[in-house]
Formats: C-alpha cells, sequence, structure tokens
C-alpha cells in the first residue's frame, strides 16, 4: 500500500505542477499590476482548489484500471482485483487532498498578499 499512496503523491503531483505552471505563467503575464496579479493567481489556485476536492469526493468512481497509478504499478506489485479499487481511490482520495489543503494555502496567501497591496495604494 505504501507503494500505492506513494505513486498516488507522484501522479496527483504531476498533474498539479503542470496547472501550476500555467498559473504561474498567468501571474507573469499580468506582473505589471502586481496587485491584480495576486488576484488573479489567487483565485486560479482556488480554482484548482475546488478541483482537486471534487476529485477527491469522485474518486471512487474511476475504475482503477484506468489510472496512472494503476498503469505505474508493477503486475507484481498490483492489489488482488476484489480489493484494488477501494486501495487505489483512498490512495487518490488522500493525494488530491493533500494538494488541495495546499493549493487552498496559497489561494489565501496570495489573496491576502493582493488585497494588502490593493489597501496600501
Amino acid at each position: 500500500m505504501d507503494r500505492i499512496e506513494r505513486l498516488a503523491f507522484l501522479s496527483v503531483g504531476r498533474g498539479c505542477g503542470f496547472s501550476m505552471f500555467a498559473v504561474v505563467l498567468i501571474v507573469i503575464a499580468l506582473s505589471t499590476n502586481f496587485a491584480l496579479a495576486m488576484l488573479v493567481g489567487g483565485q486560479l489556485c482556488l480554482l484548482g482548489c475546488l478541483v482537486l476536492l471534487l476529485r477527491a469526493r469522485l474518486a471512487h468512481r474511476w475504475p482503477h484500471e484506468r489510472t496512472e497509478v494503476w498503469m505505474m504499478l508493477d503486475a507484481g506489485d498490483r492489489p488482488p482485483k476484489p480489493v484494488a479499487q477501494r486501495i487505489v481511490a483512498t490512495a487518490l482520495r488522500g493525494a488530491y487532498l493533500v494538494f488541495a489543503r495546499e493549493a487552498a494555502t496559497l489561494a489565501a496567501g496570495m489573496s491576502a498578499l493582493s488585497l494588502m497591496l490593493r489597501l496600501a495604494d
């Protein structure tokens, strides 16, 4: 199970990394108005958090054979069919929730910075 959890964390982290790359590019594009850049970045991080929470809620509905975690597992490391769905879904749900918490923290920080910059103006 430990290997499955690590692979779930890797899989979700990779997806979050790509989405974070897009957020960073948008923030850089708006960097002439730093308060606006932080506001938009915070809102995009909040949107990412909501998507991760939705995916965590629905993780048990996706067939485990179609997940990236299952594809990364060696045939010998795969759990037996009767419990595989529950194990993979639980690992993915945990990873989604960890990254959702981090995205929410980042969104709050960026939004607070935007608010402070706007109030200082």
